[in-house]
C-alpha cells in the first residue's frame, strides 16, 4: 500500500480507502451477510487500507466497528457523516449533533476521524458553513471527532459549487468529490484550491457503472454522440473505451478508471465500495499500478475533457436520514 497525507489534517492515509456506502455497501446491499462484509473489511485491513468511510444513512456504521474491534484505533481512520441536504432536508444543527452521538455508539469508538456534512447542495451550503459547523466545532472540542469535512452531492452538483467554496472557506479540513475519465472538471475548478489551501480530497466516482457495465458505457456514448458532446465513432464502437487497453497501457476499462484518477495532482484518497473479496483484491491493484501512458490521458482529456456531470448516478441509500 501507499500511503499521502491527508491535507493540513495531518492523517496519514492510504491512497485507497474502502468505501462502505455506494451501491454494493460491502456486499450488504447485493444479499451478503455481515459475516461477509467484515471480511471484506479485514481483507482490507491486511492489504494496507486504513481509511474507511462510511455514513449515517449507509447502514454500515454496526457492522464496520465490528470488523473494525482488534485493530488498533490509531492505526485506521474512520470518516462517517452527518444525513445532510438531498439525503434529508430537515438538517437542524441539534439533528446533526444526535447524529453524531448514535455514530459514535454505532461504530464503538471514542472518536471519528472525519466527520463530514453529507451530500451538502449548492443552495444550503451557506446553511452548512453558518448554522451547522459552527455547532459541530463545538463538539469537536469535546473530543467527538476530530476534522471536520464537507461532501457534495455530485449529481445534483456538477459543477463542484459546494467544493470550491469549501476548498476556500477555512473551515473544511476535508472536501468528497466526484472525479473520473468523463467528468474531469474538477482539474480546473477544484484541485488547484484544495492544493493552494491543503484541504484533504477523498475521491468518489471513479468507476460507478460508467465504467464497469460495458452495456451503460455503450448506451452512454451513443446518447452522447447524439447530442452532439462526443464523436460518432465512439457510439458506433463496440468498445467504445478499449482505446486504452493494450500493452503498456490499461487491462480493463476499470483499471483504467482507477489509474486516470489516482494519479491526478490533488487527489489524495480514491475511494471504492465492493461485497467481492476479488473486485477487493483487483481495485486496490489497479489503484497502486503507475498512471495511465501520458497519450492515453492527453487522448481522454481531448475526447472527454469538456464533459460535465456523466456518469454520477447515485445509489439508492438503505437507511432513510433521521
Amino acid at each position: 500500500m501507499e500511503y499521502t497525507t491527508l491535507g493540513r489534517t495531518g492523517l496519514k492515509v492510504s491512497v485507497a480507502g474502502l468505501g462502505c456506502g455506494g451501491f454494493s455497501q460491502l456486499g450488504l446491499g447485493t444479499g451478503k451477510s455481515e459475516a461477509d462484509a467484515i471480511a471484506i473489511i479485514r481483507a482490507a485491513v491486511d492489504l494496507g487500507v486504513n481509511l474507511f468511510d462510511t455514513a449515517a444513512a449507509y447502514g454500515t456504521e454496526p457492522v464496520l466497528g465490528k470488523a473494525l474491534r482488534g485493530v488498533p484505533r490509531d492505526e485506521v481512520v474512520i470518516c462517517t457523516k452527518a444525513p445532510f441536504g438531498v439525503s434529508n432536508p430537515d438538517s437542524r444543527p441539534e439533528r446533526a449533533v444526535a447524529s453524531l452521538d448514535r455514530s459514535l455508539q454505532e461504530l464503538g469508538t471514542d472518536y471519528i476521524d472525519v466527520y463530514q456534512l453529507h451530500g451538502v447542495p449548492p443552495s444550503a451550503y451557506d446553511h452548512a458553513l453558518n448554522d451547522l459547523a459552527p455547532v459541530l466545532l463545538r463538539e469537536r472540542e469535546k473530543g467527538k471527532f476530530r476534522h471536520l469535512g464537507i461532501t457534495e452531492t455530485a449529481p445534483h452538483d456538477p459543477e463542484h459549487q459546494v467544493a470550491q467554496r469549501a476548498a476556500q472557506d477555512g473551515v473544511w479540513e476535508v472536501v468528497m468529490l466526484g472525479f473520473h475519465m468523463m467528468h474531469q472538471n474538477a482539474r480546473e475548478r477544484v484541485f488547484p484550491q484544495t492544493l493552494a489551501n491543503r484541504v484533504g480530497t477523498l475521491l468518489m466516482f471513479a468507476v460507478r457503472n460508467i465504467f464497469s457495465q460495458p452495456d451503460r458505457l455503450r448506451a452512454t456514448m451513443r446518447d452522447l454522440a447524439a447530442a452532439g458532446e462526443v464523436q460518432q465513432w465512439l457510439a458506433e464502437a463496440p468498445d467504445p473505451l478499449g482505446l486504452l487497453i493494450h500493452d503498456g497501457g490499461a487491462s480493463t476499462v476499470p483499471d483504467a478508471a482507477y489509474r486516470f484518477v489516482r494519479h491526478e495532482p490533488g487527489v489524495d484518497v480514491v475511494l471504492f465500495g465492493t461485497g467481492d473479496l476479488e473486485h477487493l483484491r483487483t481495485n486496490i491493484a489497479s489503484i497502486l499500478k503507475p498512471p495511465l501512458p501520458e497519450a492515453d490521458r492527453r487522448q481522454l482529456a481531448t475526447l472527454f475533457g469538456h464533459l460535465v456531470g456523466v456518469g454520477l448516478d447515485a445509489p439508492h441509500l438503505s437507511r432513510p436520514s433521521s
